[in-house]
Formats: structure tokens, sequence, C-alpha cells
């Protein structure tokens, strides 16, 4: 666990102090909430950047050579809220592609659109129009990543969308 989540670990359990002191049954349960929320939004986070990285590693035993970059508690921008997560880079040469996904963890973060449990972006470096930004919704089982395409329509994303990401760094 990285700093940043120990530091927002060690909040949480003082809110629940806090609340559980005061008989705040209605807050308790809003951070029961919100923990299972953000257990769900961590795993589906992790899937999106362990694919990418699967598929970079893929592709490096065939000979690609992609470099990957890893960082946590990293902090980016969707519209006028600001998401935290992780952040995967993959470059080849002065190709990259990056993948950041995450979501708020503080209400002056602001809110996840569209109804979503987080949000990501995957951006090729000096190709703007080959990236997609990605929405985490709630369904009944796991919740799903979904491409937001420029209309506002949602399609479901599928393992192979990624990979076909990675492949345009070898192009």
């Amino acid at each position: 666990m990285s700093g940043f989540e120990e530091e927002y670990e060690r909040q949480v359990e003082e809110a629940r102090a806090r609340a559980t002191a005061r008989g705040r049954g209605d807050v308790l349960d809003y951070i029961h909430l919100k923990t299972a929320n953000d257990r769900l939004r961590a795993r589906a986070v992790a899937w999106l950047l362990d694919t990418f990285t699967a598929l970079a590693g893929e592709l490096n035993r065939a000979g690609a050579g992609l470099a990957l970059v890893r960082t946590e508690a990293h902090r980016f921008r969707v519209g006028h809220s600001t998401m935290v997560g992780a952040r995967l880079a993959l470059s080849r040469g002065l190709r990259s592609l990056t993948v950041e996904a995450g979501w708020p963890r503080a209400p002056r973060d602001g809110i996840v659109r569209g109804g979503g449990l987080a949000s990501a972006r995957v951006a090729h470096f000096g190709n703007p129009k080959a990236g997609e930004e990605l929405l985490l919704l709630p369904s009944n089982e796991e919740p799903r990543w979904f491409v937001v395409e420029e209309s506002g329509a949602r399609a479901e994303l599928a393992e192979e969308r990624l990979r076909r990401h990675v492949v345009r760094l070898l192009d």
C-alpha cells in the first residue's frame, strides 16, 4: 500500500471513529458504502492497468521493446473534477501511450460524471484523436468499464480494444 493509500485509510478510520462516538449511524452507513465502492473501484483500476501491462509484456516477449513506468497516487483532471489513482506509461522511442485511472477521493475533488464509479483516459502522445475516455459503471455483478464515444454513447470495453492501443505503439 502506498503512503497516499495509508493516509487515506487512516482518515477513513478517523471518520468512522468520530461517527461511532457521536452515534451517527447514517454516517457509518455512508462510510461503509464508500469503502465497499472504493474496493470495487480499486479492483477495476488494477484490472485495467494490469491488462495493459500484460499486453505490453506479451508484445515484449515477441521483441517489441516497450518500456513501462507505473505511478501510484497520480492525480489527473476529468472535466472540472480531479481523479486520484494510478498512471501507466508505455513507450517505445518517441512514441508513448499513457493510461490514467482513478476516482475522486475527497469532496473537493469533485465527482465522476455520468453515474460512474471511476474514470480513465487512454492517450497516445502526438495523436490525441487515438485516445479514449473510459467510465466505470456499476452493474449487478462487478462494475464494468465503458468507452465514452464522442457522441456520448457508451460501448462496453473489450480487451481487444486495449490490445489495439498497445499495438498502435508499434506501427
